[in-house]
């Protein structure tokens, strides 16, 4: 008997734009693959928001995914609001443990481009789509890849995220492969293309 194959979720945190749910779901679909499921919305996280920084805290969001259940879901991924950091930056557009099983997109700077003017919904869920595949190839244990076009590639800023690719370098595309071969993700369609 063949194992179920787990989807990905794409769960919002507090209310967001269900486009944006929806153009996310859509990527990791079109792009990796995948089985994608948006589930209903969880509390906005005032517990991970930080004073001092008017921000709210990345890490103490994904630790407490940690302690939710998600057992039905292979990778998850939080979809909110806030503005986010992480102690050694100001700011991210998302965040992923390594390897694990849960990463976060903020869509908080992605409505405004390098010159403070806004930017129109379709580049505002691009931007999205890229941010969510780059912490999904996290979770799937892809790293920061050196060639400047990859997704993979690190984003320091807006511009940065608008010059990368939303595709991964080969060296990166193949790994990603490999790694849903082994973890028995890919449908018998992608299996025959290996």
């Amino acid at each position: 008997m063949r194992s179920q194959k787990k989807p990905v979720g794409v769960v919002p945190l507090g209310e967001v734009s269900e486009i944006a749910l929806k153009v996310i779901a859509a990527h990791i679909s079109g792009y990796y693959k995948l089985s994608v499921q948006i589930l209903p919305p969880l509390e906005h996280p005032e517990y991970a928001f930080d004073e001092r920084r008017f921000q709210y805290n990345a890490g103490i969001i994904l630790k407490a995914f940690e302690s939710m259940r998600f057992k039905d879901y292979e990778k998850v991924i939080g979809v909110l609001n806030p503005d986010l950091f992480v102690p050694i930056f100001t700011y991210v557009f998302g965040e992923a443990k390594q390897g694990g099983q849960f990463a976060l997109v903020s869509l908080f700077r992605l409505g405004k481009n390098p010159d403070g003017s806004p930017s129109p919904s379709s580049l505002i869920f691009e931007r999205a789509a890229k941010v969510a595949l780059h912490e999904l190839g996290h979770l799937f244990n892809l790293f920061h890849c050196r060639e400047k076009r990859c997704l993979m590639h690190f984003s320091g800023g807006i511009q940065d995220l608008d010059e990368t690719s939303i595709n991964l370098c080969r060296y990166c595309s193949t790994y990603l492969k490999d790694r849903l071969l082994r973890l028995n993700l890919l449908g018998s369609e992608e299996r025959l293309r290996q």
